[in-house]
């Protein structure tokens, strides 16, 4: 019986070295080289400070920054760790909401957040990112249009103009990967450092 069970403990043992322990090491160290901003996770400096990632969302909420998706991320409640509570972009506990279409409390928080856009920008239509969470809760981009119905806000709080805001917007878009994959989008927070390094203080 032992010659039958050996080459199976045998079998898993050399795979759990080559898949868990050898490929990553070997994959790791091939991103590093290729790909050393992206290994290193895509962190973006300021003054030779790492003041987040171009893969993570934070959270803004002064009125002289352009904002991003809401976030439906939970952390422990400091108060009491065995309750939860919103920690907005929390990247230790990607999730999105799990609110279906028709609950009320999605409904209501949408409707609320409609509302307050719609008195920053009353003129324009509040587009859909805005006021939706993505799948992870920790989507760092918005889509241009996102952007633009932001502009009045922060234009007035910054007491700037909205042509020259506007431009700064169209600087910061991306477009599709190869030209095929995915949306056009803006990344907030390159979006607000490059708000700020245009002496837009």
């Amino acid at each position: 019986m032992l010659r039958e069970i050996r080459p199976a403990i045998v079998f898993i043992i050399a795979l759990t070295l080559i898949t868990g322990l050898v490929y990553p090491l070997i994959m790791t160290g091939i991103a590093g080289v290729l790909f050393p901003y992206q290994a290193q996770g895509s962190l973006i400096e300021k003054d030779g400070k790492v003041v987040g990632s171009a893969l993570i969302g934070q959270e803004f909420t002064s009125d002289r920054y352009f904002h991003g998706r809401p976030s439906a991320t939970l952390g422990p409640d400091p108060s009491d760790p065995s309750k939860s509570v919103a920690q907005p972009y929390n990247a230790v506990n990607s999730m999105g909401s799990n609110l279906g279409p028709t609950n009320k409390a999605l409904i209501d928080r949408v409707k609320a957040d409609v509302d307050k856009l719609k008195t920053e920008n009353p003129s324009a239509t509040v587009p859909i990112d805005l006021v939706t969470t993505s799948g992870s809760g920790l989507d760092p981009d918005i889509s241009p249009e996102a952007a633009y119905f932001q502009v009045p806000r922060v234009a007035k709080a910054r007491n700037m103009s909205e042509d020259s805001l506007r431009q700064l917007v169209a600087g910061q878009i991306v477009g599709r990967t190869l030209g095929l994959l995915g949306e056009q989008r803006v990344n907030v927070l390159a979006l607000n450092l490059a708000l700020d390094g245009a002496g837009a203080q």
